[in-house]
C-alpha cells in the first residue's frame, strides 16, 4: 500500500515539477523544498511518525511511503526534463501542452527511467519496513529479527535475513517483469 502510493504520487508530482514555468524550475527555493525532503533516510523519520500516527499498519504504510517516494519522484522528474528537444518541439507544433503534453508525450518518454525510480523506491520502501518493524513493530521479519536477538536465536536470525533478501529480490524482479510487459523495446537492457 505504501509503494503503490508512493509510485502513483511520485509519477504524478515528478509530472507535474516539470510542467512548472522554467523560472519556478531554476528556482534555488523552489528546488530546495523540492529536493531537501529527500535527504534524511526513512529509517529518521520512525520517531516522528510514531509520535503523529502511533503504532499500527497505517504508520508502517507511511515508512515504506517515504522509502519509496523520494526514488520515484525524482526519477519521474528527470525522465520527464531529459525528453528530447525534438520531441519536445514536435509537439508544440502540434499544439500538444500543458497535461495533454504530460499525459501524452512526456509520460511515455519517462517511463524506462521511472521504472528505475520504482525499483529503487521499491528497494528502499522494503528496507524501510524492515527498519520500522525492528524499531516499533510488533510482528513482521524486523520484529523476528529483534526478538531473536534478544533469545539469541541466531539461526533463526539467519533464516529472517534470508527471507528478507529473497522476499527484496522477488519485489524487483516483479518490477523488472512489469517494465518487461510495459516497455518490451527496453527488454535488451534488463537482460
Amino acid at each position: 500500500m505504501g509503494v503503490a502510493s508512493a509510485v502513483l504520487l511520485g509519477i504524478a508530482f515528478g509530472m507535474l515539477r516539470s510542467g512548472l514555468p522554467q523560472a519556478l524550475k531554476g528556482n534555488r527555493l523552489i528546488k530546495f523544498l523540492f529536493e531537501a525532503p529527500k535527504f534524511p533516510p526513512p529509517i529518521a523519520w520512525i520517531p516522528f511518525v510514531i509520535l503523529l500516527i502511533g503504532v499500527g499498519e497505517f504508520s508502517a504504510y507511511t515508512i515504506v511511503f517515504i522509502g519509496a517516494f523520494s526514488p520515484v519522484f525524482t526519477s519521474a522528474y528527470e525522465g520527464a526534463e531529459s525528453v528530447p528537444v525534438a520531441i519536445r518541439r514536435t509537439a508544440r507544433s502540434m499544439e500538444i501542452t500543458g497535461l495533454s503534453y504530460l499525459w501524452r508525450i512526456s509520460l511515455p518518454a519517462s517511463l524506462p527511467q521511472i521504472f528505475t525510480g520504482v525499483r529503487v523506491g521499491l528497494s528502499m520502501g522494503w528496507m524501510s519496513v524492515i527498519a520500522a518493524e525492528m524499531i516499533s513493530g510488533q510482528s513482521g521479519l524486523g520484529y523476528s529479527i529483534q526478538l531473536n536477538r534478544l533469545n539469541m536465536q541466531y539461526g533463526m536470525m539467519t533464516v529472517d535475513m534470508f527471507l528478507i533478501g529473497l522476499i527484496g529480490f522477488a519485489l524487483f524482479e516483479s518490477a523488472v517483469l512489469l517494465q518487461r510487459k510495459l516497455l518490451p523495446w527496453r527488454e535488451e537492457i534488463l537482460t
